[in-house]
C-alpha cells in the first residue's frame, strides 16, 4: 500500500506504508540538545530508547551519530543520512539523500527516527507515531524540536515520572499516534 505527503515545498512523494516513529527527548521550551549532547542524563529515558529501537531501524543525521559515544547503536540497523558523500561509518548505512531512506526501512518492524532536528523536521510529515519524553524543565539549547500541531495526533499512552535520586527533572513518556 502505498500513501502520499505532500512537503513544504510543493512536493510529493509516495512510500510504501513503512511503520515510521520519531523517539526524541524534548524539554518544555522544545529544546533536544545543546553542543551536539543531550540536554539531561535521565538513565530511564536511555533504557526506554534502547527497549523501543532495539532490533528494530534507527535513523540518524551525521551529527547524532558523531555524538555517540561508541559509533553505531548494536543490535539495530543504523542509517545515517549526512549531505557528505564521502563520510563513512562502520556498521552504518550511509546515505546522502532523505528520499533514499525509504528504501532501506524494515518493512515488517518499526522504523525509528532518532535525530537531529533537520532530520526530524524532513521525516516529521511522514511518521505516525511520536515517543516523545517530555522533560519538565527549560534548557539553554542550540537545537529545538520542529514545532508540532497536536490536533493531529491522539495521545495513547503517558508514563509520568517524578525526581528521584537518578534524575533530577520530572519527566514524562509520551506516545502519540497521527489521527
Amino acid at each position: 500500500m502505498l500513501k502520499t505527503v505532500s512537503l513544504h515545498n510543493n512536493f510529493e512523494l509516495s512510500i510504501m506504508n513503512y511503520q515510521l516513529s520519531i523517539i526524541v527527548a524534548i524539554a518544555n521550551n522544545n529544546a533536544i540538545g545543546k553542543d551536539n549532547n543531550l540536554l539531561a542524563y535521565l538513565s530511564n529515558d536511555l533504557k526506554w530508547f534502547k527497549k523501543n529501537t532495539l532490533d528494530k531501524t534507527v535513523i540518524m543525521g551525521r551529527k547524532t551519530f558523531d555524538s555517540l559515544p561508541n559509533g553505531a547503536l548494536p543490535k539495530r540497523t543504523n542509517i545515517v543520512l549526512t549531505r557528505n558523500k564521502d563520510f563513512k561509518a562502520e556498521n552504518c548505512i550511509v546515505l546522502d539523500d532523505f528520499q533514499k531512506v525509504f528504501n532501506h526501512l524494515n518493512q515488517d518492524a518499526e522504523n525509528f527516527i532518532m535525530g537531529g532536528a533537520e532530520i526530524y523536521r524532513h521525516f516529521l510529515p511522514f511518521v505516525d507515531k511520536l515517543y516523545i519524553t517530555r522533560i519538565h524543565a527549560d534548557f539553554d539549547a542550540d537545537v529545538f524540536f520542529p514545532e508540532i500541531n497536536f490536533d493531529e495526533w491522539n495521545l495513547i499512552e503517558k508514563i509520568e515520572n517524578k525526581v528521584d535520586e537518578k534524575h533530577k527533572f520530572d519527566y514524562d513518556f509520551l506516545i502519540y499516534l497521527r489521527k
